[in-house]
């Protein structure tokens, strides 16, 4: 056997495979980072995760540029901006009435959530905020899908990217169907 061939590692000869981690493992990653928890915080170039203080303030929302909002908690029940809270702006609005449970199917709004960041960053000083009531689950949520779905992330580098700039804790059902969408697009 050739010198230093037994000291390989078998991983370095084998080509690993992607697979979508358990819930407990993603779990486990999100906790040991050290995000933000500010009104606030841009986890992506042009993408801000909120809460329904920040969604709000239409100072602020100015101040840092914003020019569209995905509202994942629209609705009389939840944090009720909508179209007409912003008509004095120039800000694009969009509502998906999300509840925050885990038996809440978050999934057919993955796609039309993304496609509306997407949008939104294709202009030249696109900036959208993405919120909910604290920030933390259904906003997170939905910049996790548009991560995996335009940016080709699997979950694991879009928590990480994600969780460097804030803390985000998508509830159990919604962790799920984001494990369902890794494997549909990464795990061949």
């Amino acid at each position: 056997m050739p010198k230093g061939v037994n000291n390989m590692a078998s991983s370095d000869i084998q080509v690993s495979r992607y697979e979508t981690p358990t819930a407990s493992e993603l779990h486990r990653l999100m906790w040991t980072k050290k995000g933000s928890n500010n009104h606030m915080d841009e986890v992506y170039p042009g993408i801000y995760i909120g809460d329904m203080y920040a969604a709000k303030d239409k100072k602020t929302l100015q101040a840092h540029h914003i020019t569209h909002v995905l509202n994942a908690a629209d609705g009389k029940f939840n944090v009720n901006t909508g179209p007409s809270f912003y008509r004095d702006t120039t800000i694009t609005y969009y509502g998906v009435e999300a509840f925050d449970m885990s038996s809440f199917d978050l999934s057919p709004f993955f796609y039309p959530a993304a496609n509306f960041i997407k949008n939104a960053l294709s202009l030249p000083t696109g900036k959208v905020i993405v919120h909910c009531a604290m920030g933390l689950s259904r906003s997170s949520s939905l910049v996790l899908a548009y991560l995996m779905i335009h940016k080709n992330m699997t979950l694991v580098d879009a928590i990480k990217a994600v969780s460097a700039n804030r803390n985000v804790s998508p509830n159990e059902g919604f962790l799920e169907q984001l494990r369902s969408l890794d494997k549909k697009l990464h795990c061949h």
